[in-house]
């Protein structure tokens, strides 16, 4: 919220682990500048990311009277006609999509915020001309590549870090043993029995 009353444009990256809050970040961001008048745009490397911030984005905003609309290679034409109407003509406040925001044939009423999510997924090109489009950016990642770290470094982009999880988060914790097929096993039937997911990793599919 500083950096947007600042006076001056924004360019902050935002780092912190998976489920660390940095989508609440850009949903709040994002708010500020919708309340506000003006328009958002929400860039995603894929398009099963952009349609989850879509759902989430939408759901948020369900109880205001800010539109959120999709923009993907999994929307279909009329929806995508629909979408580039509203950002044309204003009605449209917050758009959720995938690289196809960057296209210079959409046209917007006044875009104030461009978030980037996972933006070490994308070139450095695509990024430049998201910024051309935004007075505002604000980027976020788990990795931020080396280019972007520099940046950060040298002052061209602020950063901010979450490092703290959520209050009922718990730890990660990571152990490296020898290979023990007794103590995988009593892992995998551990996890099994509390309903989750586990992936075993092997450098030979052999």
């Amino acid at each position: 919220l500083s950096d947007l009353g600042s006076g001056k444009p924004m360019n902050r990256l935002v780092c912190g682990d998976v489920g660390f809050g940095k989508t609440e970040v850009a949903l709040r961001a994002a708010a500020a500048v919708a309340l506000a008048g003006k328009q958002v745009i929400v860039v995603a490397p894929t398009t099963v990311l952009a349609r989850q911030h879509f759902e989430v984005f939408r759901r948020r905003f369900r109880d205001t009277d800010v539109q959120v609309g999709h923009l993907s290679r999994a929307a279909d034409g009329a929806e995508a006609r629909s979408v580039k109407e509203g950002l044309a003509d204003g009605s449209l406040r917050i758009v959720v999509g995938t690289q196809a925001l960057a296209s210079a044939a959409l046209r917007f009423a006044d875009l104030g915020l461009g978030v980037i999510d996972e933006e070490h997924r994308f070139g450095a090109q695509m990024k430049a001309d998201l910024a051309q489009k935004a007075p505002h950016l604000l980027s976020m990642s788990a990795t931020p590549i080396p280019r972007t770290l520099q940046s950060a470094m040298v002052g061209v982009q602020d950063v901010s870090i979450i490092a703290s999880p959520p209050a009922r988060r718990r730890p990660i914790r990571t152990f490296m043993t020898a290979f023990d097929p007794a103590a995988v096993r009593l892992s995998l039937l551990r996890e099994k029995d509390r309903g989750g997911q586990s992936f075993v990793v092997v450098p030979r599919i052999e």
